[in-house]
């Protein structure tokens, strides 16, 4: 059994607790500031809580002789978290959408023993990983859009939406710059901006830029395209109020008051749906040509209990990319890119089939 420690024991953290525990390849730690917390939650006894202000500087005892360190911690954590992780000399993956924070990881990894990979998520993590597989196919490219919506699958409030995972999170993809390519220049754009409507599976979404979202693709395809953004989906009306909030406002400057807003007044909800649509259009064989890759996967039972769809494919991504690490199948030192990984082997994992569009009827029957 390989050691690993996750540190932040909220909904995401535990369910990747559990999640590792119930393959019996990992023997887990799950660390946590709040031992209250800790205690609440509905784990196996053989999962290890240990309290700990992870604020603060980590002690070297508590990675050490460890396999890995997963962080599930908030963005404002991350750079401390992977500095640990290398004075240990562990793997390190975390679940960060913040960009400042990736850079610093990636300085990190210079030079480094250890595999360093952020970003191993939904978004960004699994639609890196699709996009990627998808320009691949192409002789030339023109356009890469990334579009994902976690969201409630029963609205019920003008915003549309329900709290399914970090309320800081959240704010900040609302407020960071974002980055994409446009006309074939690598640059920033506003979050909130770039308003769109689009349909999955027959149901009509609107979309509008937000920050984190595309990893490191920004890098890995800069000069080879014309665009490439990524916009997060929420249902029709969403944009309008929450420019009213960021902007006119002004709540982006106070992000503690509209934390404290969202998480007073908007309820979160077990029954959630995340919806993926990552479409690429280039040249093959010399004609225009469209690839298009849609999931909708709603909260379903897992390994024994019923998940939220974000913690499915936000912990299931995470896990997917550790064993893939552990097989040695992905690189095992420095700075690893969710792009380095094959989609093929990543659905073909068992936490990767969570995305698999034809086993997603047999999980939601539980066997």
């Amino acid at each position: 059994m390989r050691p690993v420690t996750i540190l932040g024991a909220g909904k995401i953290g535990a369910t990747i607790a559990s999640f590792l525990h119930a393959t019996g390849d990992y023997a887990v730690t799950l660390v946590d500031r709040d031992a209250a917390r800790l205690d609440r939650l509905d784990l196996p006894f053989a999962i290890r809580r240990t309290a700990q202000d992870i604020a603060a500087a980590l002690p070297p005892s508590l990675l050490a002789n460890q396999f890995a360190v997963l962080s599930a911690a908030p963005f404002q954590l991350t750079r401390g978290i992977a500095r640990a992780a290398a004075e240990a000399g562990v793997h390190y993956l975390d679940l960060t959408e913040d960009v400042a924070s990736t850079r610093d990881v990636r300085a990190l990894a210079e030079g480094a023993t250890t595999a360093f990979i952020p970003q191993c998520g939904l978004a960004p993590g699994f639609v890196s990983i699709a996009a990627h597989d998808l320009a691949r196919r192409f002789d030339t490219l023109d356009t890469m859009r990334l579009r994902v919506g976690a969201l409630p699958r029963f609205p019920t409030n003008a915003l549309g939406y329900n709290l399914t995972w970090s309320t800081d999170g959240l704010i900040n993809e609302y407020i960071e710059p974002c980055e994409a390519i446009v006309a074939g220049r690598r640059t920033v754009v506003a979050a909130m901006e770039g308003l769109e409507t689009l349909g999955v599976e027959g149901v009509t979404y609107e979309a509008f830029n937000t920050s984190g979202g595309l990893g490191s693709l920004c890098e890995t395809y800069a000069g080879r395209l014309r665009e490439l953004n990524y916009r997060t989906m929420r249902y029709p009306g969403h944009a309008a109020i929450m420019k009213v909030l960021l902007s006119d406002l002004r709540l982006a400057e106070r992000r503690h008051l509209l934390h404290d807003i969202f998480t007073h007044a908007l309820p979160t909800t077990t029954q959630d749906v995340v919806v993926i649509l990552v479409s690429v259009t280039g040249t093959k064989d010399g004609h225009l040509h469209q690839e298009t890759l849609a999931r909708a996967i709603p909260d379903q039972d897992f390994l024994g209990a019923h998940r939220t769809a974000i913690q499915l494919t936000t912990a299931g991504g995470i896990c997917a990319v550790l064993d893939l690490l552990a097989e040695g199948r992905i690189p095992t030192r420095g700075f690893v890119r969710q792009e380095d990984i094959a989609l093929d082997a990543f659905l073909a994992n068992r936490f990767g089939k969570i995305y698999r569009e034809t086993d997603r009827a047999t999980q939601a029957r539980g066997e």
